[in-house]
């Protein structure tokens, strides 16, 4: 199919404009990056920092507002876990503020936020507003560790209740209208369901609500959240409920995620690896660890490793900083340094190649090759894009290979994913001036904007990485003889260097311009070798000139190029030379013409060519 398309393009190419003969083929630059180990911050990947853990003052209570944890290396989504009560205190009123205050403050640096309101705690009566249970929904009075209680201090809905249903239709379809769609949101639990919105009641009525229950929360977020990817929680299986809504939240599209990782230690250290299987070739994963200090002080953390195990078994793409995160970081470094090597993607450049120099018009060929070193495909995909920019920085040319997305990689154990080869072959646009250009390389959209970090040296800011150089070559090079008088008019010799084949027909043009404008022309010079410009090699041949008399007391700039009459009015009526402008000129000097006297050109000062 790829090869197809470069035929047809090609065709296309050969009707519009041109043909200039084949070349011989270009010689290659090829380089060969290593791995920088940088910490990439990626779409749809990276660590979760836990601002509201349920309760409000875990785990974002101790940052000040100017306080974004930059120093947590792949932090790229800030958590938002809170009671529905607390966001909608009074019914239709909301305080919408809770939330995106901090949200703001991540958001700021580019950053992403997730959300989680949650219907059931066990430290506050009331995470379903208690306006709800006034008008009329049912509900269990319920203590921790002994189940329903009457007069129990915690109240859970009754998740089936239609009026309970009814206002939590009305309050998902409000933070939808806000959040769905939003590039700000990375995901959105389905959290509706079970004490901390984990999919159980264990820690609260301990009521075995069937599988039916759990996909009616499910469908009532799908129902507002259209666009924001979804997750179940992996306890949805819980209490006898099998594996139907696991099933049935993967076949609806949304992702999974594991609470909490390292609960227990040893063997029962997780315990749905095997689920993991079916979500993330699609979607990506989401691990939270238990709260470290808790998992820490009981012996179950040991050195965290079984946390890197869970992303490599369950090809997590999102992990949690589930407790104070400097302290979190402090104990954990060397963790979260290995875990940042494997976490969701990692998109290696293990070589590329590219046409050391191409001539103007010319082709350009373009070879990598790329490895996944992630547990997790790219879900976003993207497309490698060749960049050329000048000696300024100015971006001159971009070539994306639309044929080749990095989506497609393979991921498989450290070290053992496949590699697979991009090849394309451009045809450099007809504004592309000669001269010698930086090669940078990037992955991103089909219009080559760069969208994906990559562990590459010498970033330009942009996620645009520095490969080496090439030189773009014209189609000749010309140098100028001394003004002499011809009879009655005057002559500007001219030798031309023709690199390649040129259209029969060529010829030279010579402008006379003042104030941007052309206020005469020199012709060919009579007798001329006209024929010789279209093949290869040196070419005497200037152009004759008659000075108006309109012209005399005046200054000119001088500017001489080849050009083929068959293609006038074209964007490529011009040939491009060595070193012109950008109009496809070369600046031969300033001509002044006294009033009386003879006129004299005066050659431009040799700019430095790179």
């Amino acid at each position: 199919m790829k090869l197809l398309v470069v035929i047809a393009v090609s065709l296309c190419f050969l009707l519009l404009r041109r043909p200039f003969p084949a070349l011989a083929e270009e010689p290659l630059t090829t380089v060969r990056p290593t791995d920088t180990g940088a910490v990439l911050e990626n779409p749809g990947m990276g660590w979760v920092l836990h601002f509201y853990d349920n309760v409000p003052q875990n785990y974002g209570s101790k940052l000040a507002p100017s306080d974004t944890v930059d120093d947590f290396p792949g932090r790229t989504v800030v958590y938002l876990r809170i009671p529905w009560s607390v966001v909608e205190p009074e019914e239709g009123k909301f305080n919408w503020a809770v939330v995106d205050s901090p949200g703001q403050r991540w958001i700021a640096k580019g950053k992403q936020v997730a959300f989680r309101f949650s219907c059931s705690e066990s430290w506050m009566r009331y995470a379903t507003p208690k306006w709800v249970q006034d008008a009329g929904a049912k509900g269990y009075d319920f203590e921790p560790g002994k189940g329903v209680t009457e007069g129990g201090p915690f109240w859970e809905p009754d998740y089936d209740d239609p009026l309970f249903l009814e206002k939590l239709d009305h309050f998902l379809a409000a933070a939808a209208q806000r959040y769905d769609g939003s590039p700000e949101v990375a995901f959105v639990d389905v959290g509706s369901f079970g004490v901390w919105g984990e999919g159980h009641t264990y820690a609260s009525s301990r009521l075995g609500f069937s599988a039916d229950t759990v996909k009616k929360h499910i469908d009532l977020h799908l129902k507002h959240f259209k666009h924001t990817l979804l997750a179940a929680n992996d306890d949805f299986v819980s209490q006898d409920r099998g594996d139907s809504t696991i099933e049935y939240a993967q076949q609806k599209g949304l992702t999974l995620r594991d609470d909490s990782i390292l609960v227990q230690g040893g063997k029962n250290a997780y315990f749905h690896a095997v689920m993991a299987q079916a979500f993330w070739p699609t979607v990506p994963v989401i691990l939270e660890s238990e709260h470290y200090g808790g998992s820490r002080d009981r012996g179950n953390w040991k050195d965290g490793s079984q946390y890197l195990q869970a992303v490599e078994d369950y090809h997590a793409s999102y992990v949690s900083i589930h407790w104070w995160p400097r302290e979190f970081l402090e104990e954990t470094r060397d963790l979260v340094a290995r875990m940042n090597q494997r976490l969701g993607y990692r998109l290696r450049l293990t070589e590329a190649a590219w046409t050391t120099g191409s001539r103007a018009e010319g082709a350009l060929q373009f070879t990598s090759k790329w490895r996944n070193a992630g547990v997790a495909p790219c879900y976003p995909g993207g497309f490698p894009a060749l960049t050329l920019k000048d000696a300024k920085g100015g971006i001159a040319g971009v070539f994306v290979d639309e044929a080749f997305d990095v989506r497609s990689l393979p991921v498989a154990p450290p070290g053992q994913a496949a590699t697979l080869t991009q090849q394309a072959t451009f045809t450099c646009p007809f504004n592309l001036a000669s001269g010698a250009y930086e090669v940078y390389v990037s992955i991103g959209t089909r219009t080559g904007t760069p969208t994906i970090a990559l562990p590459l040296p010498a970033d330009d800011a942009q996620h645009r990485y520095r490969l080496g150089s090439l030189t773009v070559r014209g189609h000749y090079e010309v140098q100028l003889g001394a003004l002499t008088q011809a009879g009655d008019q005057w002559l500007l010799p001219l030798t031309w260097t023709i690199h390649e084949p040129l259209p029969e027909g060529v010829q030279p043009f010579c402008h006379f311009e003042q104030n941007g404008r052309i206020a005469f022309q020199g012709q060919p010079a009579e007798g001329g070798p006209l024929a010789d410009l279209a093949k290869p090699g040196a070419v005497d041949l200037g152009c004759t000139f008659s000075v108006p008399a309109e012209a005399k007391g005046g200054t000119f700039t001088v500017r001489v190029g080849l050009w083929d009459p068959a293609e006038l009015g074209r964007p490529d009526e011009r040939m491009i030379p060595d070193h012109g402008d950008q109009e496809r000129r070369v600046l031969a000097g300033t001509l002044t013409v006294p009033a009386e006297g003879v006129p004299s050109l005066q050659r431009p000062q040799p700019e430095p060519r790179p």
